[in-house]
């Protein structure tokens, strides 16, 4: 553990307490996620990310924490970036392994706020609010902490993280829509006290008018939250920007893409 941070003497990795809060991905979940994901699989989506990320990579190795099917890990891989993962659904795993082979891009099954894996690396990173499937305040803190246990020296974590939506909850109203159209109808219901935000899903199912429902629970955070984490880990704030090409964040930005580096 880097020395940088507040505990007051390392851990061995036996004592770091697993995180059992995430929800897991089934296999028919799994299966079917990257059709259900094909427009943030898309050239306009993906190639903004891969070159934010292959950049602050350099001539090191990354590691993605919640790698998942591979969305980003497979072509950065391509890309010539050595990846590693860590993954707690076994099942959103092997659909990884379909694309690719455990020698060109290792994947250790378990949760990325206590699992390691060996070796040191440039970049660690965590796309697509997936940070917010940690639903503790303390596991998010234990997150930041082994993102920087993995980092060299110089070493940059990086989170993609959509900014909690309450400024559109109407008086009294507890959800906001994200999407509306003929394949999905998604909104958001928010507990203000205990910052827990759930999805709900309602995707059409065949062409024979059914809706499938499927929900889901995030544990949100400000940005100012997340720097505080970070220092907590050792780690500083770089920069933060509004989407992958760089924008600047306002606070009128629905996201935030924020880089926090391990000091030399």
């Amino acid at each position: 553990m880097d020395g940088k941070c507040v505990d007051s003497a390392p851990r061995h990795p036996a004592q770091w307490p697993p995180v059992t809060s995430s929800e897991l991905w089934t296999r028919a979940t799994a299966d079917r996620y990257d059709a259900e994901e094909t427009g943030m699989s898309s050239a306009a989506v993906l190639g903004p990310t891969l070159a934010f990320l292959t950049d602050l990579a350099g001539d090191g190795r990354a590691l993605e924490f919640a790698i998942g099917t591979g969305r980003v890990g497979v072509p950065l891989r391509e890309r010539g970036v050595p990846v590693v993962g860590i993954e707690l659904s076994e099942h959103m795993a092997a659909v990884l392994r379909r694309k690719i082979d455990e020698g060109t891009l290792p994947v250790t099954i378990g949760d990325m706020a206590t699992t390691v894996v060996a070796g040191e690396f440039t970049l660690v990173y965590l796309v697509y609010n997936t940070i917010t499937n940690l639903l503790t305040q303390d596991e998010q803190v234990e997150c930041f902490r082994n993102a920087a246990r993995h980092l060299e020296p110089g070493g940059r974590f990086v989170v993609e993280l959509g900014v909690p939506p309450l400024r559109f909850l109407p008086p009294g109203q507890v959800a906001v829509p994200f999407d509306v159209s003929e394949l999905h109808l998604g909104f958001d219901t928010l507990d203000l006290v205990e910052q827990i935000l759930v999805s709900h899903h309602f995707t059409r199912d065949g062409n024979d008018g059914r809706y499938r429902r499927g929900t889901s629970r995030h544990r949100y955070a400000w940005p100012a939250e997340l720097d505080l984490m970070a220092r907590i880990a050792g780690l500083e704030l770089e920069r933060r920007v509004a989407d992958w090409d760089g924008a600047p964040f306002t606070q009128d930005s629905a996201k935030h893409i924020s880089v926090w580096r391990k000091p030399t």
